[in-house]
């Protein structure tokens, strides 16, 4: 099923790439909690160093040089939300783009009518404190597709669309796995 490979390659990805701050990647073990639409649900480790998240890949994306769509090559493509109650992270927001951001670059994010900003690193990028994080994760429960932009290193420009149906089930389903 194609949700079910998503989710194992989204969790791999996550492990090895999107929990990168916490001590999940270095347990290596994880259970696949369940599926909600487009969002995969997750939960790793146990006590203080338990980790829950939901993770999705892009409905559609496409990339632009100037106005002239372009063929690149790009690594694995997420945006996801974690919880890590030992460290008192409740909706942490990150993507992983699948190419190099260009440096001191930002993302937009569009949900509906609110435009976010999130700042990168290397091939990530998340939004600049908590609130913005918790600001995100309300818009996206409103929401029915989230639109993020950003630019490669090499100045193309990206457009990644995700769909947002399932994503309360599935944030609701792992804060109740890490509450």
């Amino acid at each position: 099923m194609l949700k079910q490979a998503m989710g194992a390659a989204a969790l791999a990805m996550a492990l090895g790439a999107g929990l990168w701050a916490t001590g999940a990647a270095a347990q290596n073990t994880y259970q696949s909690a369940s599926v909600q639409r487009d969002w995969s649900v997750f939960e790793s480790g146990e006590g203080g160093s338990r980790v829950c998240w939901i993770v999705s890949k892009p409905k559609k994306w496409e990339a632009r040089r100037g106005a002239k769509r372009a063929q690149v090559n790009r690594g694995d493509i997420y945006l996801m939300v974690a919880a890590r109650p030992g460290q008192g992270v409740k909706n942490e927001v990150s993507t992983v783009i699948g190419y190099t951001f260009r440096p001191d670059s930002k993302v937009r994010l569009d949900i509906g009518a609110g435009t976010f900003e999130m700042f990168t690193d290397g091939d990530k990028a998340w939004p600049e404190n908590a609130a913005a994080d918790d600001r995100i994760v309300a818009a996206m429960k409103r929401g029915t597709d989230a639109v993020l932009t950003g630019v490669s290193s090499r100045g193309t420009t990206t457009i990644d669309t995700y769909s947002l149906l399932g994503f309360t089930a599935a944030l609701e389903e792992a804060q109740k796995l890490c509450g």
